[in-house]
């Protein structure tokens, strides 16, 4: 970060939004925005409590599992896009609309269909990230150079060797785009099933905490949300920078 000619460490754009943070709960504006060390504090009391982590436990998993069937299907989905024009016209239109409609509307369609546990939860989360994923796969494989791929047969690949060993290496900077990308989504799926599915999880602690006006407690539980999140998008993001060489080859 540079301000006025001056190169600033890293993280102070974090350190600058934290002081305002706590200049405007220490002038008690609103009930909404405590000051920044309280909502710490209180972090550090909740954070080793029984319903914390039962609540961070079916949370991961809930994403967790989410976030595996959205890459499982997404990324062999959108290379057999890229590779087949047929499959291609055919599924396109259906990924565009998911992708641009509001999905919380499937909802209540998932709770009727799978039912208000889990499972609803964990289609929901699928939901939110599979599309962007199927997509960055697909645009991946259309950038390959198609000398790769004649090659491959050339020398006798079957389809599975040059699904493995050509199209997705070939593909794989656009498709870790993507999966950062879903993941991020996921993080909005997981919280929306876990509040409108069945209150279970970090939902059932923003539920409490919003209900009882315990705004520490609940800017808390956001600041660990917000944390594993950003964690995640960078860790996905340096795995896309060193992988990025495979765009130059193509």
């Amino acid at each position: 970060m540079t301000a006025f000619g001056y190169k600033l460490p890293a993280m102070s754009s974090l350190l600058i939004w934290g002081l305002l943070w706590e200049v405007i709960g220490q002038m008690n504006l609103t009930f909404f925005v405590p000051p920044l060390t309280t909502v710490i504090a209180t972090l550090f009391s909740v954070i080793g409590t029984p319903a914390f982590v039962k609540a961070m436990t079916e949370t991961a998993y809930a994403f967790g599992s989410g976030v595996f069937f959205a890459i499982a299907i997404g990324i062999p989905v959108g290379i057999m896009m890229g590779k087949s024009r047929l499959l291609d016209e055919l599924l396109l239109p259906w990924v565009n609309i998911f992708l641009s409609a509001p999905l919380t509307a499937l909802v209540p369609v998932l709770m009727v269909l799978f039912g208000f546990g889990m499972t609803s939860i964990i289609i929901t989360t699928t939901l939110f990230g599979i599309w962007i994923i199927i997509l960055n796969s697909r645009a991946g494989v259309m950038q390959i150079n198609r000398s790769l791929v004649e090659m491959a047969r050339s020398f006798g690949a079957s389809p599975l060797d040059a699904f493995f060993r050509i199209y997705f290496w070939a593909a794989l900077p656009e498709i870790l785009g993507g999966v950062r990308i879903g993941v991020i989504r996921a993080v909005k799926g997981v919280i929306i099933g876990q509040l409108l599915i069945s209150i279970v999880g970090f939902g059932a602690l923003f539920e409490l905490y919003s209900s009882n006006f315990l705004m520490g407690h609940f800017w808390a539980v956001l600041i660990v949300l917000f944390a594993m999140a950003f964690s995640i998008s960078e860790f996905l993001a340096y795995l896309e920078r060193r992988v990025a060489y495979y765009a130059a080859k193509r």
